[in-house]
């Protein structure tokens, strides 16, 4: 659990606050795509508002002991700007960066142009290191013309052209039966699927095991070509250890061990779930790291899902990709209509 503050919010009002050491950024909309400027003006500020999507309650977040950020994005350029002031305060990040093609299908209609997005991929593993840029294509969709050799295809092109520049490629089949606003997306936005076949476009049984195996294939297509790349599923209950392909963690202790191991008190909040406590006599630099880490899974994602502990920012609605298969988006018309609230200044993305 995130330890707890108080703040005074821009009404001179003293507030309630949680103090979370990760801070995800975000599964609920695209941060770095839309809302770069005010994640680093709320940054600034020492705090930002979220708000429960269930009873719309709001939480004050305090920045005050982030060591992280992880970063959700199908296009990163507007961040990349900004990056500085996070190192400048010490802030570690990596990015999760959806990159697929879906161009001609028209499934994410207010994304970049494809050629674009790699190029941007590419200068931002440059930037900042190919173990800091995980490429996403997520999720797998199908239509009755878009196959599992096409779509493996695509893949393909996309790999070819940003070979070397990440680790990992993370992958998850589209869920239709668990979200019906992604049901009711995909009938009204697109001409490929009907409420009678909506449910075509989630691949199984055979569909599902070629574009597995297909994966499989691409991965040691370029390992002979020098690339080791990692395979890994999102959130998916499906065991494919028998074709080397891993569960997912999103939210990533490990990989925080390892890239960011110089600093000692992530070290310690990775193995214990809380920040090392000065007190006289004791340096920080003296921790005593334990071998072991705790479990620090978030109780708060579905039981399948690896991440560990952090705190979630984004907000329903609000992302304006308008990606057809989306279950944080329930129309297009309500992310308008919310984008004539935002305020670049505001406290939350939504006041």
């Amino acid at each position: 659990m995130a330890e707890k503050t108080t703040i005074i919010n821009k009404n001179g009002e003293s507030v309630d606050a949680v103090c979370p050491v990760i801070i995800s950024a975000s599964r609920s909309t695209d941060i770095p795509a839309f809302y770069a400027k005010w994640f680093i003006n709320r940054l600034k500020a020492g705090y930002c508002v979220w708000y429960n999507p269930f009873n719309q309650q709001p939480m004050y977040v305090s920045f005050k002991d982030t060591k992280v950020v992880v970063f959700w994005t199908k296009d990163p350029e507007p961040m990349i700007e900004y990056l500085p002031e996070l190192d400048k305060r010490g802030i570690h990040y990596y990015f999760q960066v959806t990159l697929n093609d879906y161009e001609r299908v028209g499934f994410e209609p207010n994304v970049p142009a494809l050629q674009h997005r790699i190029e941007v991929f590419k200068r931002l593993s440059e930037k900042i290191g190919k173990e800091k840029v995980i490429w996403r294509f997520d999720p797998l969709v199908l239509t009755e013309q878009l196959t599992p050799r096409q779509l493996l295809t695509k893949i393909y092109h996309v790999g070819n052209k940003i070979k070397g520049y990440t680790d990992k490629l993370v992958f998850s089949f589209i869920d239709v039966r668990a979200y019906r606003k992604v049901q009711n997306n995909l009938v009204k936005e697109t001409p490929f699927f009907t409420k009678d076949n909506v449910e075509f476009a989630e691949p199984e049984g055979d569909k599902r095991l070629e574009l597995v195996d297909g994966l499989a294939k691409l991965r040691e297509h370029w390992k002979t070509e020098g690339w080791c790349l990692t395979l890994a599923t999102c959130a998916e209950e499906i065991d494919l250890k028998s074709y080397g392909i891993e569960h997912n963690r999103c939210i990533d202790g490990g990989l925080m061990e390892r890239i960011f191991s110089e600093d000692q008190e992530l070290i310690y909040y990775l193995r214990t779930g809380k920040l090392p406590k000065s007190s006289s006599g004791l340096f920080r630099s003296e921790l005593v790291i334990p071998e072991k880490g705790k479990n620090l899974k978030d109780k708060g994602q579905r039981k399948i899902c690896g991440c560990m502990i952090s705190k979630d920012i984004g907000m329903y609605n609000t992302c304006r990709h308008f990606c057809v298969y989306c279950y944080a988006n329930t129309s297009k018309e309500l992310v308008l209509k919310n984008k004539e609230k935002h305020n670049e200044d505001s406290e939350s993305i939504i006041e």
